[in-house]
């Protein structure tokens, strides 16, 4: 299993759409938001996925995470199987300098919102930050896809 370590921030405005290298359609449901681990099924264009993530650490940047492709007819009928209605959004893969920016567009939840998110090697690893780049919500539950 894997270590995410990410940092997550608002965004200030459209800039980053020029920058934007490809876009996918996602729709995405959780299974389970147990505060121990959440399981999330996604469609990610055509592609079915199925995550496991468990608890954050106490600064909200890190945490285990297991990931599969599984197919897009199960990841359908586990979608019908999703806590709350499932979230849809646009995520634009940005990249800036030698580092990659997701931002993701919310088109149902919080719709309009724009949350970037940046994968790190480590935990005190240094990255630019674009001008679009508004302030962090690194931890903040409210900013949790499993919270909206």
């Amino acid at each position: 299993m894997k270590l995410e370590i990410e940092r997550k921030f608002l965004v200030k405005n459209n800039a980053f759409k020029d920058q934007t290298l490809r876009s996918h359609s996602i729709v995405q449901g959780y299974l389970s938001k147990d505060p121990e681990r959440t399981v999330r099924v996604r469609i990610i264009d055509k592609e079915g996925w199925l995550t496991i993530k468990g608890k954050s650490n106490a600064q909200g940047t890190s945490r285990s995470e297991w990931e599969k492709a599984i197919p897009l007819e199960d990841a359908k009928q586990l979608l019908v199987l999703a806590i709350d209605v499932p979230i849809e959004k646009i995520r634009h893969i940005v990249p800036f300098e030698n580092f990659t920016f997701e931002v993701d567009e919310f088109l149902t939840h919080n719709k309009n919102l724009l949350l970037a998110e940046i994968e790190l090697p480590s935990e005190d690893t240094s990255f630019p930050r674009p001008d679009w780049l508004g302030e962090e919500v690194t931890g903040n539950p409210s900013y949790y896809n499993a919270m909206m």
